[in-house]
Order: C-alpha cells, then sequence, then structure tokens
C-alpha cells in the first residue's frame, strides 16, 4: 500500500513510499519519506524557459532586448544598410552602425537607427543604442563589466538622457535608478537590500547633490533626512558618472 501525504511546498499528494506494515520496520518507512520530501524539496518540477530570457522573473540581463535586436538587423534587407569602423587600438572593426534606407533616386538618404560596440576589444558587443527615425537616441543596453549580461539601461529623449538603470549585484535586475532633466542629474533611487523597492532616495539640484532620504527599516517611506553621508554619497555618484555612460552619445569614431 502507498502511503501519501501533502508536500510542504508544493502542492498535492506527494508519494512517501511504502506504509508500514507488521513485517516492515517503522525505521524503514520513515526513511524512505525523507528521501521523496527531500528530493521535491528544491522544487515542483522542470521550470520551462520563457521564450525571451529577459522576461524571467523580470531579470533582463541576458542579452539585449528583441526589440532592439530587431532594429540592428540588416542581412538580407535592402532597406538596411550596415556601415563597420575600428576605433583607435582596434586591430578588426569593432563598431558597427545599421542604417535605415529612406526614398529613392534624389531623394534617397540613411538614418541611423542602430549603433553596436565592441568597447573592449575582445570580440563582443557590449554596447547596443537604438534610434528613431530621426537619428536621435532613443535606448542603449550595455555590459558595463563585460560579464556576457546585460546590467546597464538608458532612456533617451530629445538627445539627452533621462533614465539610467544600474544593476550593481548581477541578479540582472536595476538596484539603483538615475532621473535626469534636461540631461542633468535631479535625482537617484538606491535599492540597498536587493529587494526590488528603492530605500534611498538622492535629490539633486542643479547637478549637486542637496539632501539624502533614508528607509531605515525598509517600509517604502523615508525615516529621515540627511546630511552626514552627503560628502560619501557624492564621491560614490562621481564614481558612477565616470565610468557609466555619459549623457552624450559616444562619438569616439567621430559618429554618434
Amino acid at each position: 500500500m502507498i502511503a501519501r501525504t501533502q508536500h510542504p511546498i508544493c502542492p498535492g499528494p506527494v508519494h512517501t513510499g511504502w506504509a508500514r506494515s507488521p513485517s516492515r520496520p517503522r525505521s524503514i518507512v520513515l526513511l524512505a519519506a525523507a528521501f521523496s520530501l527531500l528530493a521535491g524539496a528544491t522544487g515542483c518540477g522542470p521550470k520551462k524557459k520563457a521564450d525571451d530570457p529577459n522576461m524571467l522573473d523580470g531579470d533582463r540581463s541576458y542579452g539585449f532586448s528583441q526589440d532592439d535586436k530587431a532594429r540592428c538587423e540588416y542581412r538580407g534587407r535592402t532597406d538596411r544598410e550596415a556601415v563597420e569602423t575600428a576605433t583607435a587600438g582596434a586591430s578588426q572593426p569593432n563598431v558597427r552602425r545599421v542604417y535605415q534606407v529612406i526614398g529613392e533616386a534624389e531623394d534617397r538618404r540613411r538614418v541611423l537607427i542602430c549603433r553596436e560596440a565592441d568597447t573592449n576589444l575582445d570580440g563582443i558587443k557590449d554596447v547596443l543604442r537604438t534610434f528613431n527615425d530621426k537619428g536621435e537616441p532613443v535606448r542603449e543596453e550595455a555590459d558595463t563589466n563585460y560579464d556576457g549580461r546585460v546590467d546597464s539601461w538608458i532612456v533617451y529623449s530629445n538627445n539627452h538622457i533621462v533614465k539610467h538603470e544600474i544593476d550593481t549585484n548581477g541578479d540582472g535586475k536595476p538596484d539603483v535608478w538615475k532621473f535626469y532633466t534636461q540631461g542633468v542629474l535631479a535625482r537617484i533611487h538606491r535599492d540597498t537590500n536587493f529587494d526590488g523597492r528603492p530605500d534611498v532616495w538622492e535629490i539633486y539640484v542643479r547637478g549637486q547633490l542637496d539632501r539624502v532620504g533614508i528607509d531605515i527599516d525598509f517600509d517604502g517611506r523615508v525615516d529621515r533626512w540627511d546630511r552626514d553621508e552627503m560628502g560619501r554619497i557624492a564621491s560614490e555618484t562621481k564614481k558612477d558618472e565616470g565610468e557609466g555612460t555619459s549623457d552624450t552619445p559616444n562619438t569616439e569614431d567621430g559618429d554618434q
């Protein structure tokens, strides 16, 4: 006879082995039950991988987004052209620009819609920037620490950066959010305990740190406004700004 019990994690009955009988020692029955529960404790069955890895539990780090990659496609298309160039120090082309061809004959012109770059010259593109039909930057995704995972997401508007999301702990989810007004840093939200919600709010005036709000008990509300740590945070922010992507589109080889 099969004994069934409720799994402590997964719903539904779980086989725990043969029930005790007069001829079967109690220790064997308990041992079989323990092995069964231990085997099921790690999950309720195999997980189906999402078609778009960027949708896995909010993890956006597995490569560039599908929409942006589609804007960079040019092979087999007569309405797009690609130009590859090499920056200083590169032995082979490490920047690819994709142009949308608009119009015909004398009205024919090209508009930049995608730019991919290999900034550390390892042969793998680590920055992807897309542009609108006017050639203005719209979004940028980057692998800033060259581990093969996207950890930086930037949104542009009217040729200015408006939002920059950063993943600092490598879980594929942003934990630093920077907001800009007319290209000037206005606010930074930080998630220091990595629960998906900001618990530090930095307010900037004319690009300079003014005050810091801190959520001590992580309930989503500011418990105090601090100025004691402004020097430390300002120093870290200056470092981040120096290492991150600038507001101005990259023009290291004479083009966006």
